[in-house]
């Protein structure tokens, strides 16, 4: 069963920095690629994705130059570090596995943590 536990979110002032984690087991973290999602009002947007080997990434034009993803397969475990944080970078950010990090599709999902940036 494909666990997915982030944590690290919280209340912080506009400017300020973040850094989320997700921890992943039931599966073999390393073959798979992962994604950093968010959602506020509206629907789930692409964050962030780096390969199973953590040396390629990418990252949404929202939050390029700002927020940074990496992974240390050995502690299975997913980071985004965010920086410069806005209010519009509200919201709730999930982790999840998926396939290709150019493009990527989850079909598991974590509890998700809170974010909320005030101004």
């Amino acid at each position: 069963q494909v666990r997915l536990v982030e944590s690290g979110g919280g209340l912080v002032q506009a400017g300020g920095s973040r850094r989320l984690s997700c921890a992943a087991s039931g599966l073999t973290f390393s073959r798979y690629a992962m994604g950093w999602f968010r959602q506020a009002e509206k629907e789930r947007e692409f964050v962030a994705a780096v390969s199973r080997s953590g040396f390629s990434t990418k990252h949404a034009d929202s939050v390029k130059g700002r927020f940074t993803i990496s992974r240390d397969n050995a502690k299975n475990t997913v980071y985004l570090q965010m920086r410069s944080l806005k209010p519009e970078d509200t919201g709730v950010y999930y982790c999840a596995p998926c396939f290709i990090y150019s493009d990527c599709r989850p079909e598991y999902w974590g509890q998700g943590t809170q974010v909320t940036v005030s101004s």
